[in-house]
């Protein structure tokens, strides 16, 4: 039995990436899972068929998660399918990256909408359902680049940022109801949206990590359903890294 045997999770962004990792990972570990997307159908099938394979339910929700009503549906499905709700990892996120005398303010404000309101919008539904049942767990996904900031990237720190204070101001409001609230910050991690970047920005992550590696989707996962599980019932309100000594 697995660390999270009989837990419900919900993972946004769960199709690609470290939100696919991250999902995987609950699953093997014991939970249920259901994660949204918004537009890989058919990687989102492969992840739920691997969250089956572990013997756990799955379930795949088509959620723009910048939508309340979209959130609204999501969550009714999962507790229709699962009866409750234990943990939330919010996970999605995009990026429009210029300096900003070239941003717009669209640019800004799509991704204000997704890595910020987006994690208010989940983070609010699953508080109230995790209060009244006096239990639960949320782990919010930032960044490195949400304490240090990074170049053409303001509006990406910025909601990174955000993500941070955010977590830490909600982890006081449902302490006393057995709710814990992390947040989990990687560096640059080898997805395949990673691979695509030029060379020498990927060079130059891995000289600043002292680790000499740059991070597999599965070190996040790993930190993650810790942070879901039991084992981390005393620890709250924290920001962890996993980036290798990139930021430090």
């Amino acid at each position: 039995m697995g660390d999270l045997e009989g837990r419900n999770a919900i993972v946004t962004g769960g199709s690609l990436g470290i939100g696919a990792s991250i999902a995987i990972k609950l699953a093997e570990d014991g939970a249920n899972v259901a994660i949204n997307y918004r537009r890989h159908d058919a990687e989102a099938k492969e992840v739920a068929a691997k969250i089956e394979s572990f013997g756990r339910k799955a379930l795949v929700v088509k959620a723009d998660v910048s939508s309340s009503e979209d959130a609204d549906r999501m969550f009714k499905e999962v507790i229709d399918a699962f009866g409750k709700v234990d943990i939330l990892v919010c996970n999605a996120g995009i990026n429009r990256d210029r300096v900003i005398w070239k941003m717009s303010e669209d640019e800004w404000d799509q991704v204000i909408s997704v890595n910020l309101k987006g994690y208010f919008i989940y983070n609010k539904r699953a508080a109230a359902h995790f209060k009244d049942n006096l239990y639960g767990k949320i782990v919010n996904i930032s960044s490195i680049n949400g304490l240090r900031g990074k170049f053409a990237q303001v509006n990406y720190s910025a909601s990174k940022g955000g993500e941070i204070a955010m977590s830490k101001a909600l982890a006081k409001e449902l302490g006393k109801f057995n709710v814990n609230v992390n947040v989990v910050a990687p560096g640059m991690v080898m997805t395949d949206m990673a691979k695509k970047i030029p060379a020498e920005f990927l060079n130059k992550a891995l000289d600043e990590t002292v680790l000499g590696r740059i991070a597999d989707p599965e070190d996040v996962a790993n930190v993650v359903s810790f942070l879901c599980s039991d084992r981390s019932r005393h620890i709250t309100g924290e920001v962890i890294k996993v980036d290798g000594g990139q930021y430090i």
